[in-house]
C-alpha cells in the first residue's frame, strides 16, 4: 500500500497477478505489461495495478479485471473471475459448499469492506474459502463431478468482429477478431458482478442443470410441482431438524420461500414444498447428489400430483408422491 500520498490510501499495488492456467495460456514464456493504478477494481471500485499479456498465437489480448483483495476473498482467478481449485463459476461452488455471500454489492459499503478483508488476510488468512467448514461429503462429490481440470484454451479466442456482423469488415484474413454470427441466448448476457456474487449467472445455472439432469433430477413438465421429497431420512430426525438443515443448505434461497416441511415419520420422508418454482429448481440443483443429514445420504426426488388430472396443482404432505426414477 502505497503510504507517500494519504489519497492512495487502500490503493492496490502488486508484482503479480492471481491467475487460472486457462488465462495465463499454453505458452510458459510471456511477456506481461504491468500499470499501477491503471483502473478501478470491477467489484470494489478501487485502483489497482494492472496486468495485460497475449496468453498464445491465436488468442485475445487478456487483461485483470479485480483486485487481487477481492480475488484472493473468493479465491478465483482475476480475469475470468473462475474458482481457482474447481475452475468453476462462483456460483456453483458456493451452491455446492453452502456458502453465504458476504460481500455487499452497494457502491457505498464494498470498498470499505474490502479493505476489512485486505486487512484481515493480513493477520493470516489467505482467503475467506478457508473457514468453508460446513462442507458436506454431497458437496464435495458434487464438485469433484463438475470440476474442470484441463485448460481450456478456446476460452482465449478473439472476440466477434462487430463490423463483420453488420457485413462492412473490409480486412479479410488480416482482421484480428473473428469473422462469426453471434449466437443470442442465455449466455450472451454475462457480466462480472453476477459472476463474482454467483448471482443469476447464466453459466452456472446451467452447469449446475444439466447436472441436476444426469443425476436423474430433471424438472417435471407441470409448472405446478414445487415440491421435492426426501426419502431415507435418519431415525432421530424431526420436522425442525430437517427445516434446519434444508435452510442451511441453502443460503442462497430466502427462508421465506420455504412454503412448509411436512415430516412422515412412519415412513422416514418428508415433503419440501416451497413457494415458487425457481426456488424448488435451485434446491434440487443444489441437491443434485443428495442430502446430508446427521451424517447420513438423504435421496431426493421430485414430487408429483396424485391423480389423473395433470394440471392439478399438488399438495403438500402425503397428497404428492415422488416421481419415479
Amino acid at each position: 500500500m502505497p503510504k507517500a500520498d494519504i489519497n492512495k490510501a487502500g490503493w492496490e499495488q502488486s508484482e503479480f497477478p492471481i491467475l487460472c492456467e486457462t488465462c495465463l495460456g499454453p505458452n510458459p514464456f510471456i511477456r506481461m505489461s504491468k500499470q499501477e493504478f491503471g483502473r478501478s477494481c470491477g467489484t470494489c471500485a478501487r485502483p489497482f495495478t494492472v496486468f495485460r499479456w497475449n496468453p498464445g498465437s491465436g488468442a485475445r489480448y487478456k487483461t485483470t479485471v479485480i483486485c487481487q483483495t477481492c480475488a484472493k476473498v473468493k479465491n478465483v482467478c482475476q480475469t475470468c473471475l473462475l474458482d481457482l481449485e474447481y475452475g468453476l463459476p462462483t456460483q456453483v461452488r458456493d451452491t455446492a459448499l453452502a456458502i453465504q455471500n458476504e460481500a455487499p454489492t452497494s457502491d457505498i459499503n464494498r470498498e470499505y469492506y474490502a479493505q476489512n478483508m485486505e486487512n484481515k488476510m493480513e493477520d493470516g488468512n489467505k482467503s475467506l474459502m478457508q473457514v468453508g467448514t460446513r462442507a458436506t461429503s454431497a458437496g464435495k462429490e458434487m464438485l469433484k463431478q463438475l470440476a474442470r481440470t484441463n485448460p481450456y484454451y478456446k476460452r482465449n479466442r478473439p472476440h466477434i468482429c462487430s463490423f463483420f456482423v453488420k457485413g462492412e469488415c473490409n480486412r479479410g484474413d488480416e482482421c484480428p477478431f473473428r469473422h462469426e454470427k453471434p449466437v443470442e441466448n442465455a449466455l450472451s448476457h454475462q457480466n462480472i458482478q453476477d459472476r463474482y456474487h454467483g448471482n443469476n449467472d447464466p453459466v452456472a445455472r446451467k452447469i449446475m442443470a444439466n447436472h441436476s439432469e444426469a443425476q436423474g433430477l430433471k424438472p417435471p413438465e407441470d409448472e405446478n410441482i414445487t415440491s421435492l421429497f426426501l426419502s431415507s431420512l435418519p431415525a432421530s430426525a424431526t420436522e425442525l431438524s430437517i427445516r434446519t438443515h434444508v435452510i442451511n443448505s441453502l443460503p442462497q434461497i430466502p427462508s421465506s420461500q420455504l412454503r412448509s416441511v411436512v415430516h412422515v415419520v412412519k415412513s422416514r420422508c418428508a415433503f419440501i414444498n416451497f413457494k415458487d418454482r425457481d426456488s424448488a429448481e435451485r434446491a434440487a440443483e443444489a441437491w443434485a447428489n443428495g442430502l446430508d443429514m446427521d451424517s447420513e445420504r438423504v435421496h431426493v426426488k421430485w414430487g408429483r400430483s396424485k391423480g389423473p388430472s395433470k394440471s392439478a396443482t399438488p399438495t403438500a404432505g402425503p397428497s404428492a408422491i415422488p416421481a419415479p426414477a
